[in-house]
């Protein structure tokens, strides 16, 4: 595919060698480009010859050479540089089936591709690979790959994910994880259907692969109310977060004990919905899995806490400030606020837990929350003078919130300035502290 490149970075090696933009990648060292993944790879050499066709129509060749893995400073129009791979699965958990119907497009897009595993941490089936997309992820080493398992019963998995090749999925960690890529493992928890007998026997079947299996996480099924028409699913209950928390310890320890890493992992929403106190910093083996939920809390607590003991003695607030979070993370917010308060008296700092009217109130993530259901929650409250959203509220490019609510609708409609908080715990107890400070006169 030719690719046409859109900017040029300054002083890179496509600079020196006097391409611009408009210009169109034609080969690279006699390969045609078919995805990111061979542009990639083919540019990791040291030696290489780039086809360029030109903005007039001319086509001229340009050879580099350069410092392995050096980067040619080029950026494309298109950065996937092809096509995505769509998912063929219709998984009786999928969250997006339970999505209503308006939002917008791109929120409906499935996803199951293996390129995007290694580009973006996504996680995937495998059950749309063909044999040429297996060999290339080996020939690339593309790694690590984030596989969605749910089950390692091949019945059981066909029944999931509802796609006749569901089944072959300990054929491809096997051949994966022998040609040497790392691989982390996701399972999707369906109360009476992959837990209990079940989540044994896949614990059971993925622990030869430890530790080229690096890690696997467990993740409750999210469940909204538009769910007419799919497959009944319950929810978990605070007994059942705790027997899950007793079976798998044991399997935690037998991992740590033998390969020296915990391996299996739950979501933080499991703990906390347990009411029991999350896992230490090093039961996390690095933080495998933070982008899965697993041990985000932890992270986020531990980094709070070294930011409250740096808070300057003396240090004096005033006014209201509020913070919104949902039901999942509102008993560390409120703690951490409270811990904030003590240190910096004066100031007013109110947490608003809102409730996930739109998704229905089984979602209990902040990630998931809408805007419209901030504003029907604190219209008309005293917000002080300023409320701080959580970054994970948004979308990654602009200031809209799930439901194309932008910051400044909700500026508007609450008549309260707005910030926006990172997600780290440093930045987190640094934004409060600092909106507390009362200014010298």
């Amino acid at each position: 595919m030719e690719q046409k490149i859109q900017r040029v970075i300054a002083h890179s090696i496509g600079e020196e060698l006097g391409i611009m933009p408009g210009d169109v990648l034609l080969e690279i060292s006699g390969h045609k480009i078919e995805d990111v993944l061979d542009y990639y790879f083919y540019t990791t050499a040291e030696e290489l010859t780039l086809k360029i066709r030109d903005r007039q129509g001319e086509e001229w060749e340009a050879e580099i050479e350069k410092e392995e893995k050096e980067d040619l400073g080029l950026v494309f129009e298109d950065p996937f540089m092809g096509t995505y791979q769509h998912c063929h699965n219709h998984c009786i958990f999928c969250f997006i089936d339970q999505m209503p119907k308006g939002m917008r497009p791109t929120l409906y897009f499935k996803d199951d591709d293996s390129r995007l595993s290694f580009l973006n941490g996504n996680y995937i089936t495998m059950t749309n690979m063909r044999e040429k997309d297996v060999e290339r992820t080996i020939r690339y080493h593309m790694s690590p790959i984030n596989l969605s398992i749910h089950t390692t019963n091949p019945e059981l998995r066909v029944k999931m994910l509802k796609n006749p090749r569901a089944g072959e999925i300990m054929a491809h960690i096997q051949r994966l994880a022998e040609a040497g890529i790392v691989l982390n493992g996701q399972i999707v928890l369906c109360k009476g259907i992959n837990d209990g007998k079940e989540l044994e026997r896949t614990l059971g079947d993925l622990a030869p692969y430890v530790p080229a299996m690096q890690s696997l996480s467990v993740v409750p099924v999210g469940l909204s109310r538009y769910r007419e028409g799919l497959y009944p699913l319950e929810p978990f209950t605070k007994e059942d977060a705790r027997a899950l928390i007793r079976q798998i310890e044991p399997w935690r320890e037998k991992f740590y004990r033998e390969t020296g890493l915990h391996f299996v992992h739950l979501s933080d929403e499991f703990y906390i919905l347990a009411e029991e106190e999350l896992p230490l910093e090093e039961a996390y083996d690095g933080y495998l899995q933070i982008e899965n939920g697993v041990g985000m809390m932890r992270l986020f607590w531990d980094e709070a806490q070294e930011e409250i003991r740096n808070i300057p003695e003396g240090s004096v607030g005033e006014g209201r400030i509020s913070l919104v979070t949902a039901e999942c993370a509102y008993g560390y917010i409120r703690r951490i606020a409270e811990e904030i308060a003590c240190r910096v008296p004066g100031g007013d700092i109110q947490v608003h837990c809102i409730r996930n009217d739109f998704f229905g109130e089984r979602i209990t993530v902040t990630g998931l929350l809408t805007g419209q259901d901030i504003i029907a929650q604190l219209k008309g409250k005293d917000l002080g003078k300023l409320l701080l959203l959580p970054e994970n509220l948004l979308k990654a490019d602009e200031e809209l919130l799930l439901d194309d609510l932008s910051v400044e609708d909700l500026k508007k409609s609450l008549q309260t300035p707005i910030d926006i908080v990172k997600s780290s715990g440093r930045d987190f107890v640094h934004k409060i502290v600092n909106c507390l400070k009362k200014e010298s006169k």
